[in-house]
């Protein structure tokens, strides 16, 4: 199933069955911004200190940093699809699925989609505080990213320096000699997504629009990026991979007055929560459909949960006949209904994933205890 980054943009003309209308409340603006390919780790907020991105990295200071959001697949077209409906990409199909545009926009938000900063620009340019608005600005930057500019010198340790994986598939080619050259390229790109970034926050203030816009910002998925000698998402292994950096995205929400500042949460959330956690901020109802995800609202507002209603301790993602589960711990990736060779990490000890214990019995407990969930996930969220 091929499903386009156009065809979740503008979404179906099929609108499921909606429980009762909500009373209308509060109508924030809704900036998404989509970063095809960005890890968590490359970003200043999330840790790394040779890579600059300090428009980014306010946006974090005003709001709410998540420091275990995870993708509901590896590879971006799949993941972006999932994070725009809220379903597991088991139960994606061609059409009749409903984005977060249709839901907006079924409730009178001004939507629009761009692909770079100048299309985000210029639609934003057209709103007023008259009608909310909700904008799925996407980016590409490591498509064709820029000369290394300012880091033509760098050093880039944070970054790996393996031999090509055996495994290795989409984007060999730069690997080996060329690896340093081309990190260089992804540390300037990404910079100059920063500054992008930077400019559309800019035009929301100057528009007097700030105080009432939500800014989401995260990845459909991450890049590996040299590490494990590999270069792209998860297609770039074969077998598919669900190596951290492939799957451990930023999420930020920044929305002053509503969302706490300078704050960082542990919790366990994914991809799937984000379009229940946007219909509970604005008037929106989710679809009556088998959602496996849950608003997250309160941890970004800071709120206690209910005594009886504890966060998850684990997240799930699936692409094709590879899932993974992954606790606040423990990683289990299972192939093929576990007839191909699987993984397990224990990411406390061993966060770059080298360790393979998956068939150590010291881990079977532990093993079981994840492929269970997982096979009750897989279960209840396959249609």
């Amino acid at each position: 199933m091929n499903l386009s980054r156009r065809h979740f943009f503008l979404g179906s003309l099929a609108l499921p069955a909606l429980a009762a209308p909500k009373p209308l409340g509060e109508q924030p603006n809704v900036l998404l911004i989509l970063v095809d390919g960005l890890p968590s780790w490359i970003l200043g907020c999330y840790g790394n200190r040779e890579v600059r991105t300090p428009n980014i990295d306010r946006l974090a200071q005003t709001g709410t940093r998540f420091l275990n959001h995870y993708a509901s697949a590896p590879v971006d077209d799949k993941a972006r699809a999932a994070l725009l409906t809220g379903r597991t990409t088991m139960q994606l199909k061609d059409s009749g699925e409903v984005t977060l545009e249709k839901l907006l926009g079924g409730i009178g938000y001004a939507c629009g989609a761009s692909v770079d900063g100048a299309e985000a620009a210029a639609f934003l340019d057209a709103q007023s505080a008259a009608k909310p608005f909700f904008l799925t600005a996407a980016f590409a930057p490591y498509l064709a990213p820029p000369d290394a500019g300012p880091y033509a010198q760098a050093k880039l340790d944070t970054f790996a320096r393996e031999a090509a994986a055996k495994n290795a598939a989409r984007g060999k080619e730069m690997l080996g000699a060329p690896l340093l050259a081309n990190l260089r390229r992804v540390a300037a790109a990404t910079t100059a997504l920063d500054l992008e970034i930077g400019a559309l926050v800019a035009k929301i203030t100057r528009k007097k629009l700030l105080d009432h816009t939500l800014i989401v910002f995260t990845s459909p998925c991450g890049s590996l990026f040299g590490r494990h000698g590999l270069w792209a998402s998860g297609d770039a292994s074969d077998p598919v991979n669900m190596y951290e950096e492939t799957v451990a995205t930023p999420m930020v929400w920044s929305w002053l007055g509503h969302v706490v500042p300078l704050a960082a949460r542990p919790e366990m959330v994914s991809a799937y929560d984000l379009v229940p956690t946007i219909c509970d901020i604005t008037p929106a109802q989710l679809p009556e459909r088998n959602l496996c995800g849950r608003s997250y609202l309160a941890l970004a507002g800071g709120k206690p949960l209910p005594k009886k209603q504890s966060w998850r301790s684990t997240v799930f993602a699936q692409y094709g006949d590879t899932a993974m589960a992954r606790s606040d711990r423990y990683k289990l990736v299972m192939r093929n209904e576990g007839k191909a060779p699987g993984e397990l990490y224990d990411d406390k000890v061993d966060p770059r994933e080298k360790l393979n214990q998956y068939d150590n019995p010291q881990f079977m407990t532990v093993k079981a205890s994840l492929l269970a969930e997982l096979g009750k996930w897989q279960q209840k969220y396959s249609a």
